[in-house]
């Protein structure tokens, strides 16, 4: 979830991991894998099938991409724009959410959206040499990750190093 930073260096930081149905799905892969094996070695085909089973659900949620705003820039996955480059965020859930994600999309978007995050955020982009519209990218907490692009639009810059 978000969290706010009394430094002001991270005003927003949410990483976009897996949903439970998810995880449990994937921990499938290790049963799966130890059947395939237990013709081979019955002992074998555990020790894999745990390593496998674990290995999946370490890395769905290792390999998750994280949304955060931080010293006026807005990251999302392995993108980030400088927050004075976007105009006014739109969050929106439920079906403004999926029409956000669907029929409204521009295909020319950056899109950071991920199944089973019912919310997103869709931030114009204005700068005339960016040739992207806008950014697009899922959330739980639309409002929130809305109130933190917001902040760091109209707050001083800490210097980078």
């Amino acid at each position: 979830m978000g969290r706010c930073s009394i430094r002001g260096a991270i005003t927003y930081r949410e990483r976009l991991s897996p949903s439970l149905w998810v995880l449990v799905a994937a921990a499938v892969c290790g049963p799966m894998a130890a059947l395939v094996l237990t013709p081979v070695d019955r002992t074998v085909a555990l020790i894999v099938g745990a390593v496998v089973g674990i290995g999946v659900v370490v890395g769905l949620i290792a390999l998750s991409p994280v949304v955060e705003v931080r010293d006026g820039v807005l990251y999302a996955g392995p993108a980030h724009i400088d927050a004075d480059l976007l105009g006014e965020p739109v969050p929106a859930t439920h079906e403004e959410a999926r029409q956000a994600r669907g029929a409204q999309i521009d295909r020319r978007a950056w899109m950071l959206l991920r199944g089973g995050i019912d919310g997103v955020v869709t931030v114009p982009v204005t700068d005339p040499d960016d040739p992207t519209p806008a950014w697009v990218i899922s959330t739980r907490t639309p409002e929130r990750l809305s109130a933190a692009i917001r902040r760091a639009q109209v707050r001083p810059r800490t210097p980078r190093r």
